[in-house]
Formats: structure tokens, C-alpha cells, sequence
């Protein structure tokens, strides 16, 4: 009797984390979920392989794409609202007469050559890439291409570091400029005023208070606010050409091993963009592509997924959270940190992969 492709409770979930996690973590989920089946081996690289036919591990994984694109959407909802807003009042006003209007399009125009591609040729790529061995080796080339992208950075991109830190320093004196002697210390909070620019909401300490009051979770998120304008509006001073080019760049995350947000970041700052404007730009472009990825996916899902709907929910459910952990987690790193790390975790990761496949 032939062996039928099931999914436990504990391979969907431990599968769903970790497609969550690496999704946006630069590091390939497509290459963790093609080469962790194989490492484990016995039942799980029997049921969990993206070459089986029958087997309802591929569009498990992709179909988890959607609970990823849920939990982009929740942590950068008011961006998509001011994105999707600005699309529609570009369209009916027929101009790019501010930052949302353009960023929307830059977006749109960004997306149009994965998307094409990944239509034409997903299948193709899977049949002949989704192999353990090239999806180990793809993960060393993803290691170099990270290694490659923060050693070999452009005078133009490194200024554009020092430009947002200079801009994020100067936003944070305005919050913390010292009051004259006759005044109340204030502490203000950044938060988004009318046309999207950033006003300060001063708050002042309770009395007989002497040092500055630690903020507030609603002071952090209204300074998270007016971090993604100015970044947003930095975004936009590029040109469409350059914004298909970094688009583009996700193609070769069809490739199992090579992260669709690590060669967009490297692309991204290749153009000149500063490591955080490049990571939320990869971040932003990353969300409509993952979510018709997974949608598209959903009928085959549902066809081949009888009796194991149950572990499919729980791995989704892990999948949306560690997405949103990463999100927030990688926002705030890709401010101040590198791609360095990730590039000797791949690199180490996929070499051992090989050696152990070829000698197991």
C-alpha cells in the first residue's frame, strides 16, 4: 500500500511558525520549509514535500502566505489606508500630487514583474528548484547575496543613513526641546497631522516630577507613525525605474533558499536607499505579492486538504503570529543593524545543509 500524504498537528504548527518567522526575516521561508522536511527525514519527508503530487504541503505552505499578508496588513494598517486612499484620489484626480498618490503607484508599477512571472512560472521553478540539495545551495547564494549587499554599499546609500538618523534625531529634539525657565517641562507626542505631516501633542509631567516620564505605548506608536511618513516621504523622492528594478528583485525568490525581503533590501539600498527605508519598502512590496500568492492558492488548498483542516487552522494561526512578531521586531533592528548577521546564518546554515544531505 503506497504511503498517503497526511499532516500532523505538530508538523503543520512547527511548519507554520516557521514559515511566519523566515517570511520576513531575510533569510528564505521557502528554502527553511523545503530543506527542515528533509533534515528531520522519516514521515516528514514523506509528507511534507513540495514534489509530491498528491501531497497538500505546497499549497499548506503557500496558503500560509495568507495568514502572513493578515499580519502585515495589521501591523502597517494605517499606511495601507493612506496607500489605498492615495491610489483611488490619484486616479480620480488623474495627478501624483502628494506622497501617498505616489507611493501607491510606485507600489503597483513595483509589483507588476513578480507578479507576471510568478503566474507563468511558479510551477516551473518548483519542479526544477524545489529540490532540498539546490534549496540548501541557493541558501548559501542568499548568505553572499546579503554579505555582498551591506559590504559593497553605495556612498549614496550610506548617506541616506545618515540622513534618516539625522531627520529621526532632529524629530526627537522637537519632542524633547528643554522648555525656558518660567516653563512646565513638556514632552510632546509625534503623531500624524492634517496632509500626513507630523505635529507635536505636548504632554506635560506630573508635578514634583524631575526626569522626563518614560513614553507610552501610544507615544511609541504615534512616533512609529511619523517614522514611516518621513520614510515614506523619502520613499518617493526615487524614480519609478528604480522602484520596478527593487520590484523585480522578488522574481528570484521563486528560487527555494534566496529571501524575497533580503534581495529587496540589497536592491533596495544597490538604488541608494537608506537599510530602513529599504526594509520597509521590501516590507510594503512584500504584503499585496505574499497575499495573492496565498489566495490564489486557497482553492487547492481547500481540495487537497480534506481531514487535516484542523492543523492547517493551527499552523495558520502560528504563522499570522510569528509574522507579526517579526514585523515589529525587524522594523525596529533594521534601523540601527545589518544584514550581516543573516547573511552568516545562511550561509552557515545552508553549507551544513548540503554536507549533511550528501553524507546522511
Amino acid at each position: 500500500m503506497s504511503h498517503v500524504p497526511v499532516m500532523s498537528y505538530p508538523e503543520a504548527m512547527i511548519v507554520g511558525l516557521i514559515q511566519g518567522v523566515t517570511e520576513l526575516f531575510p533569510v528564505s521561508s521557502l528554502g527553511h520549509n523545503v530543506l527542515i522536511p528533509a533534515l528531520v527525514g522519516g514521515s516528514w519527508a514523506k509528507d511534507l514535500s513540495v514534489s509530491t503530487p498528491e501531497s497538500p504541503y505546497l499549497a499548506f505552505i503557500v496558503g500560509l502566505h495568507v495568514a502572513t499578508a493578515i499580519a502585515l496588513l495589521i501591523y502597517f494598517w494605517r499606511d495601507w489606508v493612506r496607500i489605498i486612499r492615495g491610489f483611488f484620489t490619484s486616479i480620480r484626480h488623474m495627478s501624483l500630487s502628494n506622497t501617498d498618490e505616489r507611493l501607491a503607484w510606485m507600489i503597483v508599477i513595483a509589483t507588476i514583474p513578480v507578479g507576471l512571472v510568478g503566474l507563468k512560472a511558479e510551477h516551473t521553478f518548483r519542479v526544477l528548484f524545489g529540490k532540498p540539495t539546490l534549496a540548501a545551495v541557493f541558501l548559501v547564494v542568499n548568505g553572499v547575496i546579503l554579505y555582498c549587499g551591506e559590504k559593497f554599499r553605495t556612498r549614496k546609500s550610506l548617506q541616506a543613513d545618515q540622513e534618516a538618523a539625522l531627520e529621526s534625531q532632529a524629530a526627537a529634539r522637537s519632542v524633547t526641546e528643554p522648555a525656558t525657565a518660567t516653563e512646565v517641562p513638556a514632552v510632546g507626542v509625534m503623531a500624524a497631522g492634517p496632509g500626513g505631516d507630523a505635529v507635536v501633542s505636548p504632554q506635560r509631567p506630573k508635578h514634583g516630577s524631575h526626569a522626563a516620564p518614560r513614553p507610552t505605548q501610544a507615544a511609541q506608536r504615534a512616533d512609529e507613525i511619523a517614522s514611516a511618513l518621513r520614510a515614506d516621504r523619502r520613499l518617493t523622492k526615487m524614480g519609478f525605474l528604480q522602484s520596478i528594478l527593487i520590484g523585480a528583485a522578488q522574481i528570484l525568490a521563486l528560487l527555494a533558499g534566496i529571501s524575497r525581503d533580503g534581495v529587496t533590501m540589497v536592491t533596495g539600498m544597490f538604488s541608494g536607499l537608506s537599510r530602513q527605508d529599504a526594509a520597509r519598502f521590501a516590507f510594503l512590496l512584500a504584503t499585496p505579492v505574499i497575499l495573492a500568492a496565498g489566495v490564489l492558492k486557497v482553492p487547492d488548498l481547500i481540495q487537497k486538504g480534506h481531514g487535516i483542516y484542523g492543523p492547517i487552522l493551527a499552523g495558520s494561526i502560528l504563522s499570522g503570529l510569528g509574522a507579526y512578531v517579526s514585523v515589529r521586531f525587524l522594523v525596529r533592528y533594521f534601523q540601527t543593524r545589518t544584514l550581516t548577521p543573516f547573511a552568516i546564518y545562511c550561509f552557515v546554515f545552508g553549507l551544513g545543509s548540503i554536507i549533511y544531505l550528501n553524507v546522511k
